[in-house]
């Protein structure tokens, strides 16, 4: 499959110096029934994902292809890592945040909030100073489709701040209809939280929001950009602070002003993004049972 032509939207010229119009838009796995939170490995080079419905974790090595990273995964959703390089995970099925130990053995960080357990972890991003930030929509509890139906025992969808040195959790954001998709700008001092309530009440949000981060609260907070097709379900940046988004059938890509300067169309429902690949010019993108991706002209802000 190849991008160009109509695969590619250009609706700012700036665009031209992100994409690259004759990379080939390439189908890695197309075996997934939800494909989500993809995670690049730069010391191993190679991809990991959730397939969420079929209760396990996937891993794509180059000229390799495809083999299980984990099965079952208990559901686990989003992934990142953290600054020593172990996986953190967001599971449906625990309704925690995991993190994956050298060893292999998996720690559950944080599964309860004032005493109640946790709606359904779904996306999360860890700060330079190691504290990590997660969001705690109730997907995982709705149906037994991405884990087990359940009543949320929380008061609301909030976004959280833990705090792995001293076990702390605390509310950094508690107005979300759905929090899902959460990213730092470049320099931390903007915390990017999509919401996407509009998945079940079309009168609910379909966009993202910032924040101005200083050190553990969020203040100022703003639409960063209205989703125009589908919903902001997952996101990265690069190094010059472009947002690249999940949006319908496809990528949307806005510069640090919000302003839409383009679209990357797969053709099928997006839910995430991740750059990788040596030089992190390389968009994994994850969508409906796909796993796609393409090289680019950015540079990708992935830490480790």
């Amino acid at each position: 499959m190849a991008i160009g032509g109509d695969a590619l939207e250009f609706i700012d010229k700036k665009f031209y110096d992100l994409a690259i119009g004759i990379a080939a838009l390439e189908v890695l796995y197309d075996g997934c029934r939800w494909a989500e939170g993809p995670v690049w490995f730069a010391d191993g080079n190679f991809l990991v994902w959730s397939d969420i419905p079929n209760n396990r974790m996937l891993k794509w090595v180059p000229e390799l292809g495809v083999t299980t990273f984990r099965t079952p995964s208990n559901y686990v959703n989003g992934n990142t890592r953290d600054r020593q390089g172990r996986l953190i995970s967001c599971s449906h099925g625990a309704r925690a945040v995991l993190r994956t130990e050298p060893d292999g053995t998996v720690t559950t960080l944080v599964d309860r909030y004032r005493g109640k357990r946790l709606n359904s972890p779904n996306d999360v991003v860890v700060k330079s100073d190691g504290t990590i930030w997660f969001t705690d929509p109730p997907y995982g509890i709705l149906s037994d489709y991405e884990g087990y139906k359940s009543d949320q025992e929380q008061a609301g969808c909030f976004v959280y701040r833990f705090d792995p040195s001293d076990g702390s959790l605390t509310v950094v954001a508690d107005d979300f209809a759905k929090p899902n998709g959460l990213a730092f700008s470049p320099d931390e001092s903007v915390l990017y939280v999509s919401d996407t309530g509009q998945s079940h009440d079309p009168d609910w949000p379909a966009h993202i929001r910032q924040f101005d981060v200083n050190g553990s609260v969020l203040t100022n907070a703003k639409v960063f950009a209205d989703v125009d097709s589908g919903l902001p379900d997952g996101f990265r940046l690069d190094t010059e602070g472009n947002v690249w988004t999940s949006a319908g059938l496809g990528v949307n890509v806005y510069n640090p002003a919000g302003a839409l300067l383009g679209r990357i169309k797969t053709g099928a429902k997006t839910s995430n993004v991740v750059f990788g690949g040596p030089r992190r010019n390389r968009l994994f993108i994850t969508c409906s049972q796909y796993v796609m991706a393409t090289y680019v002209s950015a540079t990708g802000l992935q830490t480790p």
